[in-house]
Formats: C-alpha cells, structure tokens, sequence
C-alpha cells in the first residue's frame, strides 16, 4: 500500500481480519443514508460492531469515491490538537511545512470526492464535530462516515443506531449471532440449541459473542452454556461502575461489560494482572515492551510471553506477524476494561511511568543508532510504534520535571528530521521548550534546541531556524557534551549558507570538518558537519572539492552503513557533476539519492534530488513534467526550495531553457501533467530509466 502522496488515490482500509457475518440489512442503509447526506454516524454500545461495520460499507462503497475511502482512527488520540495531525497522517499527505495543519487537510480536500470513515469520536466528540464541520464546509465532495457511541449532533448529520446482532432463527436457518459464535469457535447447527441459548444471554453483542466463542478449548459446549448463565448474574452486580465507561446507561452495555467481566473471571490471576498492565499501551505492542513495562512485583518477564499466548487464544489479544515478530494489540472496549481494572489496582501511574520510560529508552536508542546499519528497521518500528511514542510524550509534557520532554523530544530528532514528520516534531518540541524557557546549560535543553532549529530549517522557517542556532552556539559551550559543539556549529553553518554567506560558513566550519574528532563522537554529528560544507563549496562553485568532499561524506557513511545522509551526498555529486559539465553523472547520482528518500518518506531529500534530475535531464517534456512533480514535493515540504536564492535561480534557469527549447504551450501541458501526477507514480517516474538522457 501506497504511503504518501498528493493525487488520487484508492483509500487506506485495512484488510478484513476475519469473516464478516451478517449485516446486509445495515449495510444497505448505510449505504444509501451516504448518498443522501454528507455526515452519517454509527452509534450504538461498545463492542457492537461499529468500526467492523464501517470499513465493510466503506469498502462496498468505495466505487462511488473517486478518490477513495479513507480511515482516520482517533481511539488513541487524547490531545485534541493532534486530530488534524492524525487525519493529516491517515491521508498520507506530504506536507511538513509551517502551515496549520487544519489548513493544509481542507485545502487537500477541497476538490476530492472521497467517503471519510472517522473511527471512535466519542471521547473527542466537541472537538470532532468542530473538525468535521470544517470539512464538509471546504470539501463539497467530501462526506463523512463516523462512528461513536453517541451522535456528534451536527446539522443535517444522519445517525444510524448499530443494533446487535439478531438472536432469533430464520426459519430453519441460524441468526446471524449463532452464525458468528459457530464460526468462531468452529461448532456445526448440531449445537444450535446451546448455541442460540448463549447468543440469547449475550443479547447478540458481537463482542462478547467473541469473548465466550473463545472459552470453548477450555470447556465443552453445555459448561459453557451452564457457566455463563451462573457468572452472568453474579459478574452484572459485580462489575465496576459503568459511568467510566463513557456514562453509558444502555442495558446492552452493562451486557457487554458482564461478558468482559466474565471472561476476566475465568482468567488466571496472573492473565487478569497482565490484562490490566498491557491496557497502559496506546496501541500495539511487542514482546519486549511487554516485558520491560509490565513484569514487575508477582509478574516475571519470563512469564510474559505465556501469558500474551494466553490472552491472544482468549481472544483478548490480537496478534499479527511482522519483520520483528509476533506485534499485539487490544481491542478498544477490551483495553478500556483492563485500565479500569489498572485503576482499581492502584497501579495506573507506575505503568504509565514505566510505559513512558521504555519509550524514552527507545527514542534514545534509536537516536544513537540512526547513523548506522539498521536505519531502515528503526524507521519501520518507530513508526510502528508512533501512537505510543506519542502516548509516551504526553506523559513527559505532564511530568513536573521539564528535562523529561526535553531528552524525549530531543532523542528523536531522527524521527522528525529524517522520516517525515517534521509537522509533528515542531509541534512537540515547541510544546516541551515551553515548559523549560529558562537559560539553563541542561544537555537535554540543547538537543531539543538543537532538532527544533533543524526541523525549522527542513521547512523553510529560517527566521525561526536562525534564532534557535544562536542559542545553540553559546549553549553549546555549557554543556557536557562534546557533540553539542560540532552540532551548533552545523546549524550556522546551515544559515550562513542559506543567507549567501557560503564562504563564512566555510571558514566557520573547515576546522573542525577536517578534525579527527568531528562530530565530538557522534557520527550522526560529524555526518551533518561534512553536508553543509559540501553545500557551501557547491554555492561558491567550487565543484572539485565538493566533489572530493561529497566523496568523503559518502564513504563516512557507508563505513557506518548509514543510508539516508548517504542519500544526500549522491544528491551533493550529482549537483558538483552537473558543476563539472557531466551531464550523465549527475542523472546517474540523482538517481540513487531517491530511493531511499523515499523509502524513508524524506519529502524534502526527495525534492532535492528531482530537482537535481530536471538539471540535468536532456529532454524538455519529460523535465517539464519533473518539474511539476518537484513543485508539488517542494510545496508540501515548507517554503519552496528551502528560500535558497540559489536553488530558484537554478529552479527558474530550467524552466526558461525547457520553455526555448520546445514552446511555452508546450512546457505549460508537460508542467501541468506533473502537478497532476500522483507522487508515488511521479517518483516512479523519475526513476524510470526511459526518462534519463
């Protein structure tokens, strides 16, 4: 499945897990109620099926979308402000530039035809019915399908109550509540007698028809049956209050909440504790964060693993292979359950510490170890790990302490630097700096000062980039951290260079990039130090040392194995190539620096390398179209071309020389075609081999 882009697209609903049982009767209203209005609400109890149901009609529907059928989930979300965020990141929009990003998602939209399905809205229903009004008023093609347990209560919004599934028998036929329970624990019509008695006490809540389906390797169908029908009374007194359950009062909730409370009943204490601890997390998980967050006091890490296999055949945890292994998640109702039980246990606040101390050990692991061989697999899990991250962030910006948002921020600069997601590392760094405004020498205060200035710099915000290097450069005298120097360094050299001060960003820097110990230690440091000061001499037109020095950046990198710097110093030969009237080259360059910018969804690294490719490409509509497909990147990655005088003058030195060479009607169509083209079929493109000289 495409990642990113920027034209039409077909939608991102995942793959159905298992079998979809009944429903024909709903789908059909949904179907013609999204027709009819732009706002469509499934409501109903937890565990009725609502997001299950919503990604079915989704994608029955997704004929009538021209642009797709797209699922924003917000079950994780608790920060409000970050709900632009999440839809901005379902679209796999490209934009990281300075923009609201409420702004740039209407303004995407605004000329789509496309079904939004907005999954869990409940706890954020002001803010999401806010969110939504926005939409539908600057998107006329745009319609809404959501789901929440409650109606968001917007003019001309439809709302469709999700009713369990029926109990009683067609005829001869089963109800589609004894067809589920069938299916999932691989019983026949035989049975249909026990089975529509369970079905019936489970008043056809599909989630708790799961949760007993799954009990049946424990215990034949009659125990079963008999047990259910004794825990059922006595769990529906015991089970906790259901105001915290969002105030629900619907007696299918309490039925709901009784089959959980069951299926808690009949777990081990230790399965019940470990339900309870794994709830802390936002999202999925892994083997190794469960050990490291929850086995502490009766629970061991040795016994983690049996108990997450447990759990996973109780049907209380999911699980699905990845290239890391076995990956966890919990659905949303089961999750809220176990941290009501979390709560009880007085134990709430020493799992969300340890939750977020694994991932501050995980960002500053990751940081570490960036520039190196694993890069690739530690962009792939932290982003399979971003809602937690997030979660993990939240806890640190509530921390009294501010050092603990500062080192977290900080720590993954590689995330929102390199991989794409500068929008959301401005906005957390911006949040953690403001909770620490004084001018202490803290390292942890640097390195957040530090990545908020280069994520500033990637999108074109060089008054805001330049402010923080000069508090970076005194700073970094103060602390006790010999990379912190070498980093400041690179951050005025950055502004120097792109102020038209090459040469004094070359005296600045010469020494220390010629040092055998630039960097102070950190390769990712001395890597930074060696590109700007290729970038300098390839503004002051010193293309055979920017050749020598881009040489000697690439070679740095491969001792390390590191791939994404590695990628920008093709780019820096393929621009000193072009310097040195070899053509050839410097398209042969350019074209190994953007595969893996892309691979690491690296919008601004990919633009630099198009933009390489259109200099040096020979024909005119094929450059034409490139550059079309540049100016999209460049304007979903901030300012156009980072402000750079001198990368327009080249940007506008093409365009003129295609515009000679074959018409103005002519580049205006080759121009027009690229803007039009989807990125990823645009980087395709760029990388076909037809397209070069």
């Amino acid at each position: 499945m495409r990642e990113f882009g920027q034209g039409r697209q077909v939608g991102n609903l995942p793959a159905e897990p298992t079998s979809f049982v009944g429903r024909g009767a709903e789908l059909r209203v949904i179907a013609e109620a999204v027709t009819d209005a732009r706002l469509v609400t499934l409501t109903g109890v937890g565990g009725v099926g609502k997001t299950r149901l919503a990604q079915r009609a989704g994608a029955e529907l997704r004929e009538d979308f021209s642009d797709g059928v797209w699922l924003v989930g917000l079950a994780q979300l608790s920060d409000p402000a970050l709900m632009a965020l999440a839809l901005y990141e379902a679209l796999r929009l490209a934009d990281q530039s300075t923009r609201p990003a409420i702004e740039v998602v209407a303004d995407w939209l605004a000329d789509k035809n496309l079904l939004l399905i907005m999954d869990c809205c409940e706890h954020l229903a002001a803010d999401c019915a806010d969110f939504v009004r926005i939409l539908l008023t600057t998107a006329p093609e745009v319609h809404v399908l959501a789901t929440s347990r409650h109606p968001l209560a917007l003019r001309g919004e439809q709302a469709i109550i999700v009713p369990p599934l029926p109990v009683d028998a067609h005829g001869t036929q089963p109800s589609d509540a004894a067809l589920l329970f069938m299916e999932r624990a691989g019983v026949t019509e035989k049975h249909g007698t026990a089975v529509a008695e369970i079905c019936t006490h489970l008043e056809g809540i599909p989630l708790a028809i799961e949760l007993a389906a799954a009990r049946l390797p424990e215990m034949d169908l009659d125990t079963l049956r008999e047990r259910l029908h004794t825990r059922f009374e006595t769990l529906a007194a015991l089970s906790p209050s259901p105001d915290t359950w969002y105030g629900e009062s619907d007696p299918r909730h309490q039925t709901l909440r009784t089959a959980i409370g069951w299926s808690h009943e009949l777990c081990t204490p230790q399965e019940r504790l470990a339900w309870a601890r794994l709830s802390v997390f936002a999202d999925g998980f892994e083997q190794e964060a469960a050990e490291l967050v929850c086995a502490v006091g009766p629970l061991g890490s040795g016994q983690i693993g049996g108990l997450l296999s447990a759990l996973v055949d109780k049907s209380l945890l999911r699980s699905a292979k990845t290239q890391r292994g076995l990956r966890y998640s919990m659905l949303d109702t089961v999750r809220e359950y176990g941290a009501e039980w979390l709560r009880n246990l007085g134990e709430e606040q020493q799992l969300a510490q340890r939750h977020r101390d694994y991932y501050r050990w995980l960002a500053r692991t990751g940081g570490r170890k960036w520039a190196g061989p694993d890069q690739v697999a530690w962009y792939e899990r932290c982003t399979a790990e971003h809602a937690n991250l997030r979660a993990a962030l939240e806890c640190c910006l509530a921390a009294s302490d501010p050092r603990d948002s500062l080192e977290m921020t900080g720590s993954l600069w590689f995330f929102w630097l390199c991989c794409g997601f500068q929008r959301e590392g401005r906005h957390y760094l911006d949040r953690a700096l403001a909770t620490a405004p004084g001018p202490g020498p803290d390292p942890e205060r640097f390195w957040a000062l530090w990545a908020c200035g280069a994520v500033a710099f990637m999108q074109g915000d060089l008054e805001a980039s330049t402010q923080l290097a000069g508090i970076c450069t005194p700073l970094a005298d103060q602390v006790d951290d010999p990379a912190a120097v070498d980093a400041a360094l690179y951050l005025e050299g950055v502004q120097l260079v792109l102020t038209g001060q090459s040469a004094g960003a070359l005296r600045l820097l010469s020494r220390t990039s010629r040092s055998p110990d630039c960097g102070g230690g950190s390769p990712a440091v001395k890597l930074f130090v060696l590109s700007v000061v290729t970038y300098a001499q390839l503004h002051l037109g010193e293309f055979g040392r920017a050749t020598e020095s881009a040489d000697t950046l690439r070679e740095e990198c491969e001792r390390h194995g590191e791939q994404w710097m590695r990628s920008f110093a093709f780019y820096l030969l393929s621009r000193a190539a072009l310097g040195n009237g070899d053509p050839a080259s410097a398209v042969r360059h350019a074209r190994d620096a953007l595969p893996i910018k892309w691979r690491l969804h690296d919008v601004f690294g990919a633009a630099l390398s198009i933009d390489a490719l259109t200099s040096a490409m020979a024909d005119p509509e094929q450059t034409g179209r490139l550059l079309g497909i540049s100016d999209v990147l460049w304007r979903s990655s901030g300012v156009a071309r980072m402000g750079d005088p001198e990368l327009m003058a080249t940007r506008k030195a093409c365009e003129r020389r295609i515009r000679d060479a074959i018409g103005d009607p002519a580049y205006e169509a080759a121009f027009r075609k690229g803007l039009e083209t989807d990125i990823d079929e645009g980087i395709a493109y760029a990388l076909t081999p037809g397209a070069w000289p």
